[in-house]
């Protein structure tokens, strides 16, 4: 392998060429572990001009690492798109960043900031994820919310303060949250087209678009890396993970999906094949605190107000980014049963289940993406 640190335009990233045959490389962190098995040498006519696989890395964009996998025909090529990539992936992260403002640039911080003051004037991909937002909300009947920020706030503050000072750690009254959880009509989320403005009608109220805004922009990227050319290329963003095509010997990628006991001396739950498809992984493992020896992680379920606690992961396989993303917070906030069936009446998404125990449980179609 050959590894060069590029800087282009004040932005360092890691490009690698792979001259080598491997399996299974651990290449990322997040949700779902991005494994790769490669054929020959990566390498294919492709009328008579051969192509590499690059890999190239990045940190810190949506508050992770991303990783992605393509062709070029040199180093150059490849790390001049990845550099558009990366510029692109920053661009949605900064307009979906609910706690951070940037200069000259109306963000979801913005809206939350003016609720119950003014309309907001927004990019149109804000007001595209707000309305995937609210259809979202009804595709899910309620189990994924874009309007529940005053309810994830408050978990929020605690799980921060729960892990700084592990001893204190404590939970939120339910008086607290049943009171942040009056402030969580989607319907008082108000979109205009016509003057592309975003308006909170209550004042209390705030955006967190946490469930849906990686993954939606995921899938925007990925569409936007196509346009660059990148046909065949393996994009994944803290694990939510998009395949474009399928690899350059004509193979589906592989994926490894974490196992969510981080103490097992298996990495992963299940291997499985993509193409033109996206997984996204929900689970307990990551992002969570303790209190009193019993783990709350960062999904709420809006029925209890609880960190929801039926599995310790539930993995999405879809054709879409965004869909996957809120359907794989949704899935998780449902009893596994109930989820079951409601995954098995949508059409073309798939779903893995890991209990508590380490046992499994998979929709009808999910068999036909596993490895061998």
């Amino acid at each position: 392998m050959h590894a060069l640190l590029l800087s282009q335009s004040g932005v360092s990233f890691t490009v690698n060429r792979k001259k080598e045959v491997v399996k299974y490389i651990k290449i990322c962190t997040g949700l779902v572990v991005l494994g790769v098995c490669m054929t020959a040498c990566g390498q294919k006519k492709n009328q008579e001009t051969e192509l590499t696989r690059y890999t190239a890395s990045f940190l810190n964009v949506f508050d992770t690492k991303t990783d992605m996998i393509g062709y070029a025909k040199n180093e150059e090529e490849f790390s001049a798109q990845a550099e558009l990539v990366k510029k692109e992936l920053t661009r949605y992260h900064e307009l979906y960043d609910i706690y951070n403002s940037y200069e000259g640039a109306a963000n979801i911080r913005t809206i939350n900031e003016q609720a119950g003051i003014m309309p907001v004037k927004v990019d149109a991909e804000i007001l595209d994820l707000l309305e995937m937002g609210k259809e979202m909300y009804a595709y899910t009947g309620g189990q994924v919310n874009i309007a529940m920020g005053s309810v994830l706030g408050i978990w929020h503050e605690y799980r921060e303060q729960g892990i700084d000072d592990p001893k204190n750690a404590a939970l939120p009254s339910m008086e607290a949250l049943e009171e942040a959880a009056s402030h969580t009509d989607i319907e008082k989320v108000i979109i205009d087209r016509e003057h592309s403005t975003v308006y909170l009608e209550d004042p209390e109220m705030s955006l967190d678009v946490g469930g849906i805004g990686k993954g939606y922009a995921v899938q925007k990227v990925a569409e936007y890396a196509k346009e660059l050319g990148m046909d065949r290329l393996l994009l994944s963003v803290g694990g939510n993970i998009s395949a474009n095509a399928q690899r350059i010997d004509d193979t589906n990628w592989v994926l490894g999906i974490q196992n969510p006991d981080m103490d097992s001396d298996e990495p992963y739950a299940e291997r499985v094949k993509l193409a033109d498809a996206c997984v996204v992984t929900s689970g307990d493992y990551q992002r969570y605190y303790e209190v009193d020896g019993v783990r709350y992680c960062h999904i709420i379920d809006p029925d209890t107000l609880m960190p929801a606690s039926y599995c310790a992961s539930v993995s999405i396989i879809t054709a879409d980014s965004g869909k996957a993303d809120a359907l794989s917070t949704a899935v998780y906030n449902m009893p596994v049963e109930e989820g079951r069936v409601y995954v098995e009446k949508l059409q073309d998404v798939e779903a893995m289940w890991v209990l508590s125990d380490g046992s499994k449980i998979y929709t009808d179609g999910f068999s036909g993406y596993l490895e061998g």
